[in-house]
């Protein structure tokens, strides 16, 4: 038997059940919690930079961000309430299509 001792998605008994395969898991309580999802998150990153095609990155990425709104709600913020404060973050400061790289600032 492998052993992950990781985060997985809910429906991952399920999809192993249908598989056949034997299993064991456990319910984190909400101190383990926070630490599983940032560990999720860098095991996503890893897995974004190791893609190898645009369809694998872009499945990671997808990953990534539902670690993130998982984050956002162990900070007492909804999915909703984060993509409204990454709205109003737009509106104030823009986004990353122009590639602005800042150089120096003069002090």
């Amino acid at each position: 038997m492998t052993v992950y001792n990781k985060l997985v998605r809910d429906y991952i008994p399920r999809i192993l059940e249908k598989q056949g395969l034997s299993y064991r898991i456990s319910n984190l309580d909400e101190e383990s919690y926070k630490p599983a999802l940032i560990k999720k998150l860098e095991e996503e990153w890893t897995e974004y930079r190791e893609a190898d095609n645009d369809q694998a990155a872009v499945e990671e990425l997808a990953d990534m961000l539902e670690v993130v709104i998982a984050l956002a709600k162990t900070h007492g913020v909804s999915e909703q309430a984060l993509l409204q404060i990454r709205e109003q973050k737009r509106k104030e400061r823009g986004v990353f299509e122009n590639k602005v790289l800042l150089e120096e600032v003069e002090d």
